[in-house]
């Protein structure tokens, strides 16, 4: 069947939506909001749950495009994982639970330019680096594990390794910051009436 019957027989053209596409279109745009109020917010747990939500968000996005294997995989690390690991480095330095008036130096513009700047640094870089690289996949193994697994230890060893030990790094930090104890107070005390 020709393209041009194929999209007659099935009265989508090129621009008209499909309700995945309409459905990806939204959870891109609630993901996006979850993304920018976590890095707003004021208070770090809540930036905690807005991740949680960013990062579900994306999840869902990966099931949309029948990357189910990568959608649990984004659930199980990021959502489980990483976001319970930050809320236990925050619940173990003890830091603010409310409202923080250290969370805001007030260089937002600053911060903006060189946030805008190492995205597009970044973006460039992956583009230009796997601008040759392609995966192919047959039309029955699209998102299969097989596939996803191939690239995945193929390409992407090295970074998932740093990332762990990035993270047994954190995670070690939080511990010793919070095993770090205040001199006595008597001993305090003591100083002062010298």
């Amino acid at each position: 069947m020709s393209p041009a019957v194929h999209l007659a027989a099935t009265g989508h053209g090129f621009l008209s939506p499909t309700g995945v596409e309409i459905a990806f279109l939204l959870v891109g745009v609630a993901t996006l909001g979850a993304a920018v109020l976590t890095v707003t917010t004021k208070q770090l747990v809540h930036a905690a749950l807005w991740l949680v939500v960013a990062l579900g968000g994306i999840a869902v996005e990966y099931l949309l495009l029948t990357a189910e294997f990568i959608a649990w995989v984004q659930v199980l690390i990021y959502v489980g994982s990483v976001v319970v690991l930050l809320l236990f480095g925050l619940m173990l330095t003890k830091a603010p639970i409310g409202p923080s008036p250290d969370a805001d130096s007030g260089n937002r513009a600053a911060a903006l330019a060189v946030a805008v700047a190492a995205a597009g640094v970044l973006v460039w870089v992956v583009v230009d680096a796997f601008r040759t690289t392609w995966i192919e996949l047959d039309k029955g193994v699209q998102g299969s594990t097989a596939v996803s697994g191939d690239s995945l230890f193929r390409h992407w060893v090295l970074p998932f390794e740093a990332l762990s030990v990035l993270l047994l790094a954190a995670l070690v930090g939080a511990i010793v910051l919070s095993r770090r104890t205040a001199e006595p107070r008597d001993a305090l005390s003591g100083k002062e009436k010298r």
